[in-house]
């Protein structure tokens, strides 16, 4: 793409200037292009799309396979309400439809979640980056802007940058981001420039964060994954929400996509009292069934080690914490185990208990909380209701989404329909 010029891109008056060059600025700015509208991005770092490049573990989860619209909006909560007029116009089929006609095959994983078969984020960024240059879109990368004002004579945006001229624009999109991964340039200084204008701002906050946890043992199993697993929240000794997924077991603590939708609540719980999680190892067990069935173990394998059977029931990495925590000696010959130590054995394989430390920082975080509340927004056009010919898109609007595809989903229709309103 031109990034030549420069002087006569400070001089020029361009239909829209789009903030932020990541996923929801690029799909507005190829939309907005393909419709015949002067367009130019200003892009903090040195390449587009750098945190969409860690999206999925760098895979890149483009969606989620739900395309009737009305099961869609339902993953985004309360908030989904705002999304209905949105996801009509772009919804999860016209994305499909859009990254395959760019040459982009997609397969689909637990859950809904849609990937492309290569595997790599890059293949997506290079997809949007491409159709930019065909919608003839301009760019300055490397370009810090300060702050955004609007002239009330002329309608015009002026975007100040730092160390050179402002930009003037007839239509200003914000697509900045949140504040998660600030090492990509989601800082949030966009905050500022939007309540300077009259918008209201959510407190910015992790969203879809990792979890660290106060019990050293962790640092043993880091990598071991659980496919399906029934997790108990508790506050103070009082259950709070129960949910199943996936768990990943980390250096420090727990990730995986349903500690990451169960980050918000214990974020809030942290601040109450002490917070708890009992992981159910053996969803599909009943603890009758599983008594009789470990007991039967125990009487076949009578001269083993507790610690050289457990894994027929759980993961080999998780027999050391669970004998662990449950105070058993996994050298114990199991003709000599204990009536008590077996009841617990069986216990925490049916609640194997972890005390949270804290949640990780934004750095970790998979998305941020917080931005303009929704009612401030036009949903139809994605336009601001205070500030006409301002438009807000992504990660800066305060849409609680859950991981598996949400977030970027939200991008993909808030920056088309956007685009197709500038």
């Amino acid at each position: 793409m031109n990034t030549k010029n420069i002087q006569d891109e400070e001089n020029k008056v361009w239909d829209v200037v789009i903030i932020g060059g990541g996923p929801a600025g690029m799909m507005t700015a190829g939309r907005a292009g393909e419709r015949g509208r002067s367009v130019l991005v200003l892009e903090k770092n040195s390449i587009f799309g750098k945190k969409l490049l860690l999206t999925g573990g760098g895979r890149c989860n483009i969606t989620n396979n739900k395309t009737n619209v009305r099961e869609m909006v339902e993953r985004y909560k309360t908030d989904g309400k705002f999304l209905y007029s949105t996801f009509m116009q772009h919804g999860v089929t016209d994305s499909v439809i859009f990254f395959t006609s760019k040459g982009i095959a997609l397969k689909e994983e637990n859950e809904g979640r849609l990937f492309p078969v290569s595997n790599s984020a890059t293949t997506v960024r290079d997809a949007l980056v491409t159709y930019m240059e065909q919608s003839k879109v301009k760019v300055r990368t490397n370009c810090t802007v300060t702050a955004i004002t609007k002239d009330q004579k002329n309608g015009l945006f002026y975007i100040s940058l730092l160390n050179t001229k402002k930009i003037c624009a007839k239509k200003c999109v914000v697509a900045s981001g949140g504040v998660s991964h600030p090492e990509t340039g989601s800082t949030g200084e966009c905050f500022t420039w939007l309540s300077l204008l009259g918008h209201e701002v959510q407190k910015n906050d992790c969203a879809l964060v990792p979890i660290s946890l106060k019990d050293t043992w962790v640092k043993k199993i880091a990598g071991l994954t659980l496919p399906d697993c029934k997790v108990t929240l508790y506050c103070d000794g009082k259950k709070q929400c129960v949910q199943s997924g996936k768990v990943l077991f980390t250096h420090v603590g727990l990730s995986g996509p349903l500690v990451l939708n169960m980050s918000k609540t214990i974020g809030l719980l942290l601040t109450q009292g002490t917070v708890t999680l009992k992981l159910d190892l053996l969803p599909t067990h009943e603890i009758g069934a599983l008594r009789k069935a470990f007991r039967t173990l125990l009487t076949q394998e009578s001269n083993k080690k507790i610690k050289n059977v457990l894994g027929i029931f759980i993961p080999t990495g998780m027999v050391g914490p669970l004998l662990e925590i449950s105070g058993v000696d996994g050298e114990t010959p199991n003709h000599s185990l204990h009536t008590c130590d077996r009841a617990k054995i069986v216990t925490h394989m049916k609640g194997f208990t972890c005390t949270v430390a804290s949640l990780l920082g934004a750095d970790k975080a998979i998305i941020s909380s917080g931005g303009i509340i929704p009612t401030e927004v036009n949903f139809k056009t994605m336009e601001s209701r205070l500030v006409p010919g301002l438009y807000l898109v992504g990660d800066v609007l305060n849409i609680d989404r859950p991981s598996g595809g949400y977030s970027l989903q939200l991008c993909w229709s808030t920056g088309f329909v956007a685009g197709s309103h500038v």
